[in-house]
C-alpha cells in the first residue's frame, strides 16, 4: 500500500460527449485507504460515465485527476461469450500479473481461490458461471477484483438486481474489505439506505452542473434526497441495539387502491 492514503482524486473534471450536455461539470471528488463513497444519482445522470472516468477506462473531457493505486472495477453484470468456470473468470483478474500470451501459475490459481473465499464462493470455483444466481455472480465479479490485488475497487450498482438477503451479504461484504484490508471503495446505487449502511461519504449527482460531496451523515438528508430524485422522503430511525441506523422512505404521489390499505 501507497503511504499516501490518497488512492483517487479528481479536480475540476467535467464530462460531456457533446460539448452541450454534460454528464457532470467542475467535480471535486476523493477517496482515501479504508475509505468507501456511494455515488447517488438518477437515471442517465452520469453515474457509470463517472465510474468509467474514475477507472481510467475513458477521460474527462476536462479536469485533472489523481490515480495512486491499480483499480479494480466491477460492472453490473459478466458479459461473457463462452461458458466460463467461475475460477476462469476469478483468473482474469490477475490478467497484468500473468502478461500477455501465458498460462497462469500456481501462485495465481492460489490468489484467485484467496479472493473467491474472502467472498464466501470457493465452493464454486468449478462450476459454470452462467449457471450462477445474480448475487453469486456478483460476488464472483468482486473476487475477480480482489485477485487483481487492487487497492482501489469501483462498482457499478453492485446490489441493484439482488434480493434483500443478498444486498445484505454485498454491503457487508464491502465494510470488511474497507475495515480489514483498508481498500478504497466507491460504489454507485439507486438505494439510499445503501450509503448509510455502509459508506463513510456520498456523492449526490444533482444535475448535470450540480453535486454535493461529503460525509454521509452531513450529505444524506431529506432535503438533499428530494432534490436528488425529485420526489418527497422522509427519514426514520429504525432497529434496536447495534442495528439501530437511519433509513429513508419515499412518498410515492399515487392514491392507495382500496384493496391495499393496511
Amino acid at each position: 500500500m501507497a503511504s499516501d492514503p490518497i488512492r483517487l482524486k479528481i479536480s475540476g473534471a467535467s464530462q460531456s460527449y457533446d460539448g452541450e450536455r454534460w454528464q457532470f461539470r467542475d467535480l471535486d471528488f476523493e477517496l482515501n485507504a479504508g475509505e468507501i463513497v456511494a455515488i447517488l444519482g438518477p437515471n442517465g445522470r452520469g453515474k457509470s460515465t463517472l465510474l468509467r472516468v474514475l477507472a481510467g477506462l475513458q477521460r474527462p473531457t476536462s479536469g485533472a485527476m489523481q490515480l495512486n493505486e491499480h483499480t479494480g472495477f466491477v460492472p453490473q453484470e459478466f458479459a461473457g461469450s463462452f461458458p466460463y468456470s467461475v475460477l476462469d473468470v476469478v483468473l482474469m483478474g490477475r490478467a497484468r500479473h500473468i502478461g500477455l500470451f501465458r498460462t497462469p501459475r500456481k501462485i495465481d490459481v492460489e490468489k484467485a481461490m484467496d479472493a473467491l473465499a474472502a467472498t464466501g464462493m470457493a465452493d464454486y470455483a468449478r462450476r459454470n458461471i452462467d449457471a450462477l444466481s445474480g448475487g453469486e455472480r456478483q460476488l464472483v465479479l468482486i473476487a475477480r477484483a480482489l485477485a487483481g490485488e487492487n487497492a482501489l475497487l469501483l462498482l457499478d450498482e453492485p446490489a441493484s438486481a439482488l434480493d434483500l438477503k443478498n444486498q445484505d451479504v454485498v454491503l457487508s461484504l464491502l465494510a470488511r474489505l474497507a475495515d480489514r484490508q483498508g481498500l478504497a471503495i466507491a460504489f454507485t446505487t439507486h438505494q439510499p439506505n445503501h450509503a448509510v449502511a455502509v459508506a463513510d461519504k456520498v456523492l449526490l449527482m444533482l444535475d448535470q452542473a450540480a453535486a454535493i460531496f461529503g460525509a454521509t451523515v452531513d450529505v444524506m438528508t431529506e432535503a438533499n434526497l428530494e432534490a436528488l430524485y425529485g420526489v418527497p422522503v422522509r427519514s426514520t430511525v429504525l432497529g434496536s441495539g447495534e442495528l439501530m441506523e437511519t433509513a429513508f422512505v419515499p412518498l410515492f404521489r399515487q392514491r392507495k387502491r382500496k384493496g391495499n390499505r393496511p
